[in-house]
């Protein structure tokens, strides 16, 4: 009869955590989402929108922005000119809970269409975006961001 009354006790407790873990991994989905979508309407407002206001980003060449007026003001021109054409999808995400408000979430990703500076295309490209993620005033936000590029690149212009 007791551990009955244990389990009674206990099972909504275990069942709003796994259901509180779940509703966070689809609000972080959605934010990868939306990650996306800003990035395939080349809308770097958008983009930086799903960064904290203090968040760091650094892309696959080691350059950074700090700040989310800064991640903007860095994706405005790439956007428009060799990411104007470019499509960016992930293929997988894998979030691990670092505490019930902080995540490492991973995401590798598919990019085509993008061109060099005189127009020409580039090669398409696979990677893995890997983000800590915070969750501030019940929504989800970017804090860090490390794009890898799993995909040769030629070297950087002299």
């Amino acid at each position: 009869m007791r551990i009955m009354t244990i389990c009674f006790l206990l099972f909504p407790l275990l069942f709003t955590a796994q259901t509180s873990a779940e509703t966070d991994e689809h609000a972080i989905r959605a934010v990868m989402d939306r990650f996306m979508d800003a990035w395939n309407h080349h809308d770097a407002k958008a983009f930086a929108a799903v960064f904290a206001e203090d968040a760091d980003f650094t892309n696959v060449r080691g350059i950074g922005a700090s700040g989310r007026q800064k991640i903007e003001d860095f994706h405005a021109p790439v956007f428009a000119t060799i990411f104007s054409k470019s499509h960016q999808e992930y293929t997988d995400v894998k979030t691990r809970f670092i505490r019930p408000d902080i995540a490492a979430v991973d995401v590798h990703w598919k990019m085509t269409g993008v061109i060099d500076a005189q127009g020409n295309p580039r090669p398409d490209r696979e990677g893995l975006l890997n983000f800590v993620m915070a969750k501030n005033a019940g929504r989800w936000e970017i804090l860090v961001m490390h794009n890898l590029d799993l995909s040769a690149l030629p070297p950087p212009p002299k």
